[in-house]
């Protein structure tokens, strides 16, 4: 849908001469250190922030066309240079935000933009060196090849081959059978290519077991957590938030899987029967793929004034991916092309209601940055942390349910329900994988049987409902981790959904209760971007860090009695 305006694909990315590039830094850093005044300073800094946004637009754009279509020849030539020479972009930047930061006017440019953009160029000196750029060239292209492998995937089912994403679109099929073959299908596509990603993951960790020593460390964990911006919280408080979940969640998830089991006749819930909610059936739409598309759409341009710019912004210029097809990448994300403040969407959407909560995520992803880009005049700025920017896309998510009838018609009610239910069983999970990590990272010796054994004993923890058919040798033994992305492509980076999903259930509450008040209170965490950081951004919102004692208890209390109440 265009109206005739620039889209993505209209969007030209050259390649830059790496050495032109060079001298307009090496320019722009001889004109800083001549600076007479902070003015001065700032011009000079808006101009190189034009050009940095100019080589992210390359970056980015190059993602994109890979992860479309990761059989594209020229797309995969094109992600490997950006791999290969990232470090070398990186460097450039690196050795202006070195001149910058020794400025004499650096007190006085900080009180005008912030202290954030010297905070991210401290995290940048702290994660890079030389010696590391062959070890990042290299984790760039185990990521690619896993992603290759994932996005391989044709298993048939139901007389069609297959993606990765559709095998899983069939875990909720009201049919038990078709639900079995569906996980059977999935399970035996990773049990396939069990030995080629043991030995990707296995490199990985050796990798950036690596990168951390060069840089001073005993493992990866402090350069993951310094990657991730994690500067206001370390590993202690995340192992107090683990500790919250298992006092808080974990049993309420049993309760809820428990009483799941009763309602749909089984015996034994199975780990394909774990989407199945209801036992006449899920949540469903009120219509195909193009109608539930048109009714998100249309949720976004009623929601209020700032979605329906949104929305028509993203529609006019042709940034929404959403069509499952051969090739594309077995993932779902939002990125922005900076020059243009473009978000764009990547999604697989085929109009079942998971696909309808994964593409509200995305959306609002998109949206604050929309209004990032708009309000804050550094592209550094566009983007916050992880753990708020999730609290963007799952809080939008759960403002949609007052939309939930024009999607899904009678079975509004099941949709609302399922939806809670998913946010809530999703936090065990997330705690895992984070944990898993950590195991991995500390110790980078394991063999691959050990590691898959820490998975297994983890779901038992956390996951304590979790059973898979006796016969299935590869999930028995610990293999179900191998299908998240998020291990291979963004090396810690999963605690922030949980984090996440715990502050959004309160502002959930609050648009219920107070939908004005929360509405305001949530543009104000969006259009404040990445200038402030973490804990600073929460407050805006009146919101408190979900690894903080009681958080858990008091955010999730109005969730846990709609779904008792159910139950």
């Amino acid at each position: 849908m265009s109206t005739g305006a620039w889209t993505f694909n209209d969007l030209k990315f050259p390649k830059p001469d790496l050495e032109v590039f060079k001298a307009l830094y090496s320019d722009a850093i001889d004109r800083l250190n001549n600076a007479k005044n902070a003015d001065d300073v700032l011009e000079i800094l808006f101009e190189v922030d034009e050009m940095s946004r100019k080589a992210k637009d390359l970056l980015t754009a190059a993602f994109i066309h890979y992860t479309q279509d990761t059989t594209n020849e020229k797309y995969e030539t094109d992600q490997r240079w950006v791999d290969e020479n990232q470090p070398f972009l990186t460097k450039i930047t690196m050795e202006f935000n070195e001149a910058l930061y020794n400025s004499p006017f650096k007190e006085e440019v900080q009180e005008r933009i912030g202290r954030m953009y010297f905070t991210q160029m401290d995290i940048t000196k702290w994660t890079y060196c030389d010696e590391n750029i062959p070890l990042r060239q290299r984790e760039s292209e185990l990521m690619d090849e896993y992603q290759r492998i994932i996005a391989s995937c044709q298993e048939e089912i139901m007389g069609e081959p297959r993606t990765f994403m559709g095998l899983q679109g069939f875990f909720a099929h009201d049919d038990r059978n078709i639900r079995q073959q569906a996980f059977r299908a999935f399970s035996g596509f990773l049990a396939k290519n069990r030995e080629k990603l043991e030995q990707i993951w296995d490199e990985l960790i050796k990798v950036r077991t690596e990168i951390g020593k060069n840089l001073g460390h005993e493992n990866f964990l402090p350069v993951g957590y310094l990657e991730r911006g994690r500067l206001d919280y370390g590993k202690e408080e995340i192992a107090a938030f683990r500790q919250q979940v298992l006092e808080e969640i974990v049993p309420l998830c049993s309760k809820l899987y428990e009483a799941q089991a009763k309602r749909i006749g089984v015996d034994r819930l199975m780990a394909y029967d774990e989407k199945k909610v209801f036992s006449d059936g899920n949540a469903k739409p009120a219509g195909d793929a193009e109608f539930m598309y048109d009714r998100i759409i249309e949720m976004f341009m009623d929601m209020s004034p700032e979605t329906d710019q949104f929305i028509n912004f993203m529609l006019d210029h042709d940034l929404i991916d959403y069509e499952s097809r051969p090739g594309k990448a077995a993932r779902e994300y939002t990125t922005i092309i900076a020059s243009k403040k473009a978000p764009f969407v990547f999604a697989h959407f085929d109009g079942s209601a998971a696909c309808v909560q994964f593409l509200i995520e995305g959306l609002g992803h998109a949206f604050a940055a929309y209004r990032s880009s708009r309000r804050q005049y550094l592209s550094e700025y566009y983007s916050s942390t992880a753990e708020i920017m999730e609290i963007h896309s799952m809080a939008m998510t759960q403002f949609a349910n007052k939309y939930a009838e024009e999607m899904f018609g009678e079975d509004a009610w099941k949709y609302i329900y399922a939806t809670l239910h998913d946010f809530i069983a999703f936090i065990p999970f997330g705690v895992a994988v984070d944990e898993f990590q950590h195991i991995c990272y500390e110790n980078p010796d394991l063999t691959p049987e050990e590691r898959n054994q820490e998975w297994r004993n983890l779901e038992k923890k956390y996951m304590p409902w979790r059973n898979y058919d006796e016969d299935d040798d590869f999930m028995n033994a610990g293999g179900f981790w191998f299908h998240k992305v998020h291990f291979f492509v963004y090396p810690l980076y999963y605690i922030e959904y949980a984090l996440a999903t715990v502050n959004a259930m309160e502002m959930y509450q609050r648009f219920v209760e107070r939908p004005g008040t929360a509405w305001k209170e949530f543009l104000e965490i969006t259009d404040v971007g990445g200038s402030k950081d973490y804990v600073e951004i929460l407050k805006l919102a009146n919101l408190t860090p979900a690894y903080e004692e009681g958080t858990i208890a008091r955010s999730i209390g109005y969730v846990k009695q709609k779904l008792e109440e159910y139950i």
